[in-house]
């Protein structure tokens, strides 16, 4: 015969854990939607927990700090990327680099700013850093495989400086141009850095 006491013990330990882990769930999804419109001191507990449907202390029982709620929330964003790779195609490259930038831009500016004093958020940059090395090696494979040494180090530098996140900011910021305009700026640069190979 089953034991209906244990069976029961199970179903309500079942039930915990199933509950706990929707909440937890519940406030990562918030915390990364509060980290896109805010810098790391205008992420609050208060508004993580709000979009959450909770409380500050179950937050802070489920994750003990703001900085490991951040830190755990980067986690599980992973790689975004910068989009497709079109190798020797600098239009749809460049496009595809706005149309990122376009979405996400201004929250990683606003993540630079915390980067030097938030280690979570340093070790995530860096990992875009990498990505982004990566993305314009695979993207201008067929121009870069005709150059070596010095010149080819210079000019993966050259184009990851024109399609880094601060150039964007740059011309649709500062500069306020509008995007078609500011896309034209980078795909001139871009062709400039790997033109006469």
């Amino acid at each position: 015969m089953l034991d209906m006491k244990m069976l029961k013990r199970r179903y309500t330990m079942t039930s915990r854990a199933e509950a706990a882990s929707a909440t937890k769930a519940r406030i990562l999804a918030s915390a990364r939607r509060v980290m896109a419109e805010n810098t790391f001191d205008g992420m609050t507990l208060e508004s993580v927990a709000a979009g959450a449907r909770t409380t500050v202390r179950t937050v802070l029982r489920v994750f003990e700090s703001k900085e490991l709620l951040f830190a755990s929330a980067l986690d599980t964003l992973g790689e975004r990327g910068h989009g497709p790779i079109y190798p020797g195609d600098i239009r749809r490259t460049v496009g595809t680099v706005f149309e990122f930038y376009e979405k996400f831009g201004d929250t990683v500016i606003r993540w630079l700013a915390d980067e030097h004093r938030i280690a979570s958020m340093h070790a995530h940059l860096e990992v875009g850093r990498q990505h982004l090395r990566f993305w314009v090696n695979e993207s201008f494979a067929p121009t870069l495989d005709l150059v070596t040494g010095r010149k080819r180090r210079q000019m993966i530098d050259g184009l990851i400086v024109a399609l880094d996140v601060y150039t964007w900011k740059l011309l649709r910021r500062d500069f306020r141009l509008k995007p078609d305009a500011a896309r034209a700026v980078v795909q001139n640069l871009v062709a400039g850095i790997t033109q006469g190979v």
